[in-house]
């Protein structure tokens, strides 16, 4: 399939209209092996000409460097850039995992002005929390950011990886424009309560890592073969036997890729997008693109439909897929459900 110009699609009720697909950009600064600074801003660009505009990034990748690696990009089209960004995990300089979660006020009020400094912007366009604090009521979070909505520093409010009963909650506090979660053809734990509660709240659905850290892509080598500092080293999905058995899956999404002569990555971004009629909510894929082609690529899948049978042949593939997405999930809704 050739590149398009991405729909619009409207960002829930509350927020506007953004490309029906958008980029994570974490990758741009680490996690998944060297990226260099010029292709970054080859991909940015190159996003923004395919349609997309909403970036998605957070104070946690790089330490703080993606944000700043996006600043000049946001700063110079900033009347077409829909800018995300995140805060919330706890990070010591210098070290690459996070055993720490943040949501009270006063860490709210110092991460915005960091990410803004950093930035080099007066008002974040959606605003998350990138994971719910357990020893902060969720209702004491959403508050001090709806302080920040108020004094202009922040345009809408966002949460990642809540349940369904979470989200109510932090809505009846301040809308909330979009929640944030892992959600794929091999990942579909929030199809139990967090879908349904956005569907009923006019809440968007962004769907992070939607092509299973490229797993889904059908391109990613033998766990073996990634670089020392990959992440998804340390995930259960992409090791040993689970990562053999992960792997055989992706034959039924090849064998309709070929059909409709297209990549793997295609067919799993075009479910993901099939499900906002299946659910009657906004889906807002974020693939975290970091080459140009491949970025065209993924946008072509928006204009992909699937048929009845192709889309019976990959609904029991999530319930088949071994390992679960983190090595520790209790910071995820999953485990809250």
């Amino acid at each position: 399939m050739s590149a398009l110009t991405l729909p619009a699609v409207p960002l829930g009720t509350s927020g506007p209209s953004v490309g029906a697909q958008g980029l994570g950009c974490m990758g741009f600064s680490e996690f998944y092996g060297p990226s260099a600074p010029a292709q970054a801003q080859e991909t940015l660009r190159a996003a923004l000409d395919a349609g997309v505009t909403m970036f998605d990034t957070a104070d946690l990748y790089g330490h703080g460097e993606n944000e700043v690696l996006l600043g000049p990009f946001v700063r110079a089209h900033r009347e077409r850039v829909f800018l995300a960004t995140k805060f919330g995990i706890v990070r010591q300089p210098g070290q690459r995992t996070w055993n720490r979660v943040r949501g009270d006020r006063a860490y709210v009020r110092q991460c915005v002005d960091a990410s803004l400094k950093r930035l080099g912007i007066d008002t974040i366009d959606l605003y998350y929390a990138h994971r719910r604090d357990p020893s902060v009521p969720l209702e004491e979070t959403v508050g001090a950011m709806a302080e920040l909505v108020q004094e202009g520093k922040v345009h809408h409010l966002g949460l990642c990886e809540v349940t369904g009963p979470e989200l109510r909650a932090a809505h009846a506090v301040h809308p909330i424009t979009a929640l944030q979660s892992e959600w794929s053809l091999f990942s579909r734990d929030v199809e139990t309560s967090a879908v349904p509660a956005a569907a009923e709240l006019g809440v968007a659905f962004v769907a992070y890592s939607p092509l299973g850290r490229g797993l889904l892509t059908g391109a990613l080598p033998d766990s073996s073969e990634l670089n020392a500092d990959d992440a998804r080293l340390t995930m259960p999905r992409f090791t040993g036997e689970h990562a053999h058995t992960n792997y055989a899956l992706l034959e039924t999404v090849r064998a309709i890729a070929a059909d409709h002569a297209a990549t793997p990555a295609q067919i799993a971004l075009a479910w993901l997008h099939r499900q906002s009629h299946v659910h009657s909510l906004t889906v807002l894929p974020i693939p975290g693109s970091r080459r140009s082609a491949r970025l065209r690529e993924n946008a072509a899948a928006a204009a992909l439909a699937l048929s009845a049978a192709e889309l019976a042949a990959l609904e029991p593939l999530a319930a088949q897929v071994a390992g679960a997405r983190y090595a520790d999930m209790s910071n995820t809704a999953a485990a809250r459900e």
